[in-house]
């Protein structure tokens, strides 16, 4: 990643925090918790496609708008919402399982042609 790349990165993520810190209350603590959910369970991707984050704060800012208690929004199961929102993303720990799989089947390879 260029520093060009890098500069736009961060005046994204620090816009998407500005939105966030609009919200009321009890969305920027849900979306501070599922934020950090995120970054646990998919800290590779994450930093480099803000989409779920996007998309998290256009459903916060309507479900405010209209009024909704947040958990009417995320349901109950706040962590299966979350889930529901990284959807066919690849985790982080899908990438290193493919990347070893790939290691393990290239250096087989290279040995069986020995």
């Amino acid at each position: 990643m260029g520093i060009k790349e890098a500069f736009e990165g961060k005046k994204e993520w620090r816009a998407l925090q500005k939105r966030a810190r609009a919200l009321p209350n009890e969305y920027l603590i849900v979306y501070q918790e599922i934020q950090d959910y995120f970054m646990k369970v998919d800290p590779i991707n994450l930093t480099n496609n803000f989409q779920p984050l996007t998309e998290l704060l256009d459903l916060f800012e309507s479900g405010a708008s209209q009024d909704k208690d947040v958990l009417d929004v995320t349901g109950p199961d706040v962590a299966a919402f979350a889930d529901a929102l990284l959807g066919d993303h690849e985790t982080f720990d899908e990438t290193i399982q493919k990347q070893v799989d790939q290691a393990v089947e290239q250096s087989m390879s290279d040995w069986l042609k020995k």
